[in-house]
């Protein structure tokens, strides 16, 4: 998956791609054909490695040769919380390495016998949901975020996450989504990536004015946000319907 904007660091790389894709895809297939230049264009590769930070290690190539192997580190900690199934550590590490290579499935599997350890960890939860959305089991996902928000409701990240399943699934629900994403704003008023997100939503409802109004406060928090052109072209576009 494809991240526009890249607002988390690496720790948060995978959900932030997640989101980034929903966001370049929604305004690329309201916006004129013009419009769907640079990072968030559509492409005929889903890639999750494109915009990735300068720097940064391909998802999939991390802890693997090129003949697919994974390193030593990796196979290490994997073995290790083989070996040590109690180890609460050990699975973490396992499951985290997994899910830097993208490995969201194997990743899910040590993130939930960790959680068998420590079922009342809260972010364990968050990162199961992390996982999960990544690994596009919206259903496992939304659990998990869901219990996550049961422990802290003022989580403005968590909230849009949540938001972000209902726009993502096979068949959008779009209110949903938008009743999430107002909650994330009534934690954090100024929380940028629920700001540009509510925008697209209301954009692919053709509510040109709650878009607008939403844009303009993503505007006044975040004058750089290069997402903002292409808001406002998806804009223009329904407007103009």
């Amino acid at each position: 998956m494809k991240k526009e904007n890249i607002l988390f660091g690496i720790a948060g790389l995978a959900i932030g791609l997640f989101t980034g894709f929903w966001f370049a895809n929604a305004v690329n297939q309201t916006a004129p054909a013009s419009a769907q230049t640079g990072p968030g264009a559509p492409s005929t590769a889903m890639s999750s490695n494109a915009n990735i930070p300068a720097g940064h290690p391909d998802i999939g190539q991390m802890g693997e040769n090129p003949n697919g192997q994974m390193g030593p580190a990796v196979q290490e900690s994997i073995d290790a919380a083989k070996a040590s199934p109690g180890d609460y550590d050990a699975q973490l590490k396992a499951a985290d390495v997994y899910y830097q290579i993208g490995r969201y499935d194997d990743a899910i599997t040590y993130l939930n016998i960790a959680n068998k350890l420590k079922p009342k960890d809260r972010e364990l939860m968050v990162t199961l949901g992390n996982a999960n959305f990544d690994a596009e089991k919206f259903d496992e996902a939304e659990k998990w975020y869901t219990a996550a928000l049961a422990i802290k409701a003022a989580d403005a990240d968590v909230r849009t996450d949540l938001g972000l399943l209902f726009a993502l699934r096979p068949t959008p629900n779009y209110d949903r989504a938008i009743q999430e994403f107002n909650k994330s704003l009534a934690i954090d008023p100024n929380h940028i990536q629920t700001l540009q997100n509510l925008t697209v939503a209301y954009t692919k409802k053709n509510d040109a004015a709650k878009a607008t109004a939403t844009l303009a406060k993503l505007e006044s928090v975040d004058a750089n946000n290069v997402a903002i052109k292409q808001l406002k072209d998806a804009i223009a576009e329904i407007a103009a319907k």
